[in-house]
């Protein structure tokens, strides 16, 4: 029996004012953390210079930071539907930003890795919490298509500029200004916010299961771990521990959230169709580009020679069609339909890609930037309206462990990426042809060659660096041609899975239960 109270609630909820305004503080966050993610790379030679990490420490420092968020998404998304998303999010904020200063006045590595470890705590609680407070802010369809295309459209503009921020900040200032530009941002999100957000929780979440949350981050950690080692190294009996460990500890994770009356994640999730079709068009794309973006700032600098802050510039037009697409998704699910949407997205991002196959090291920036600029098109229509589609799979009051999976999704998809596409390009390049007598740090990386020519007499510099980008940039290639049969794969996946999905044009609360705050 529907209660008398639902219509006045449910539009209470519709009309809520300043939703929008709210709306504008959460994406300050996913702005914050999408910049982070990208910053660090263009700063990582001026932290060594700096710092002068060895090499393992210096792959802590770059990796330390996705490992923890990747450990404690689900965590995080499930204490937020516990204790309410609103006080994760201006905690979570708080303490981004005071760790930002950590990190940014860090004088030893080990300093340095333990920073960014924590960097990557307050990171976690983030982003499944702007997601799920949107769940709850915009309880009509149609305005929450439209939220969550500003949400999306606002990562993939801080993923690009990143880059743009970064390399203006590192040729006028130190490197710790990458990290103090939060401060200002999250105390305007944390004194507006608690204004204007409201507060939202489960109704009835149960305890907070810490023997899930180790499971869970043991797990994550493990496995990620695992991948990023082999990929680099080879195998090799720690990380081939690691990944059974990683993988015994999830396995023993889903069978607790199986049994357990109200669990961490409730696995039952996946049984809707639409919400696995998401989560795992989500978790390819993500891997199919990883590897390319990783590489793209580096073919930009180290084989055409762009400054770091004119290669950021290069690399906008994928923010651009990601934004413009974003905004529209919605809009184009409900007149088409979501598969032929996310379908579509995914097959122009392969296709881009197919495109960039055929690179080399002259290779004119127009047909760089087209191809940016579909791989953005097709990232802001898929991601926008999988994302639309996993928020709408489930219950209100799960609406954070969702957005958590979803989440987790991208980051096992970026350090998946990274590690297999990244080892491809790697091999490839380590086998070219070097000037004999050569450091065989040349062969290590292509930043390595860059180096090591400094020292060399002109006429083997030049050779060296010839050899060095041509191999890296057959390897960037043979790495786009894979991700291009991964984004059409996935594209075919969606097709099917996705079938019969579709966008709401009126509110379902998943309960039958009137709004909650």
């Amino acid at each position: 029996m529907t209660s008398t109270l639902q219509p006045a609630s449910t539009t209470e909820a519709v009309k809520r004012p300043g939703r929008w305004l709210a709306l504008g503080v959460l994406v300050l966050a996913v702005l914050l953390v999408a910049v982070d993610a990208t910053v660090l790379g263009l700063a990582t030679p001026y932290i060594s210079e700096d710092l002068n990490p060895s090499g393992t420490q210096l792959l802590w420092i770059g990796d330390v930071y996705s490992f923890v968020i990747a450990g404690l998404l689900v965590s995080a998304g499930s204490l937020g539907d516990r204790i309410g998303r609103k006080k994760l999010l201006l905690i979570g904020a708080t303490a981004f930003g005071a760790i930002s200063v950590l990190n940014a006045y860090a004088t030893t590595p080990e300093m340095m890795i333990v920073a960014r470890a924590l960097l990557g705590v307050a990171g976690a609680t983030l982003m499944p919490a702007t997601l799920a407070l949107i769940r709850n802010l915009f309880h009509d369809p149609r305005e929450r298509s439209l939220a969550i295309g500003i949400w999306g459209a606002t990562a993939s503009a801080g993923t690009a500029v990143g880059p743009v921020v970064g390399g203006f900040l590192l040729e006028h200032f130190w490197w710790g200004s990458v990290f103090l530009i939060n401060l200002p941002v999250m105390i305007v999100l944390v004194v507006v916010g608690s204004k204007l957000l409201p507060e939202s929780r489960h109704p009835n979440p149960g305890p907070w299961d810490l023997l899930s949350v180790g499971l869970s981050l043991v797990g994550m950690i493990g496995v990620v771990y695992a991948v990023k080692e082999i990929a680099s190294h080879g195998i090799d009996g720690n990380a081939l521990a690691a990944g059974l460990f990683g993988v015994a500890a999830l396995f023993f994770f889903v069978r607790r959230q199986l049994v357990l009356p109200q669990p961490l994640l409730d696995m039952r999730l996946f049984r809707d169709r639409g919400f696995s079709g998401a989560v795992l068009a989500d978790l390819l794309t993500v891997f199919g580009l990883s590897g390319l973006v990783f590489f793209l700032s580096q073919y930009l600098q180290l084989v055409q020679g762009r400054r770091p802050f004119e290669a950021g510039l290069a690399e906008l037009p994928a923010a651009v069609g990601a934004v413009v697409a974003g905004l529209i998704a919605g809009r184009a699910a409900r007149r088409y339909s979501v598969r032929a949407v996310v379908a579509g997205g995914l097959a122009a991002i392969g296709l881009a890609l197919g495109v960039l196959t055929v690179i080399d090291e002259s290779t004119g920036y127009p047909l760089l930037g087209a191809a940016l600029l579909v791989v953005g098109v097709g990232a802001g229509f898929s991601f926008t309206v999988t994302a639309d589609v996993i928020l709408s799979s489930v219950p209100k009051e799960q609406a954070g462990a969702a957005s958590a999976v979803s989440e987790t999704a991208y980051e096992l998809g970026a350090a998946l990426g990274i590690a297999l596409l990244g080892s491809i390009v790697t091999g490839v390049y380590r086998g070219f042809a070097a000037p004999a007598g050569t450091p065989a740090g040349a062969h290590e990386s292509l930043g390595g060659a860059v180096e090591v020519a400094g020292g060399l007499p002109s006429d083997s510099a030049q050779a060296l660096l010839a050899s060095a980008r041509e191999s890296f940039v057959d390897g960037l290639t043979l790495a786009a041609g894979v991700g291009a049969a991964v984004l059409l794969a996935t594209a075919a996946a969606a097709w099917f899975m996705l079938r019969g999905q579709r966008l709401d044009s009126k509110d379902q609360t998943g309960s039958g239960a009137p709004p909650g705050p």
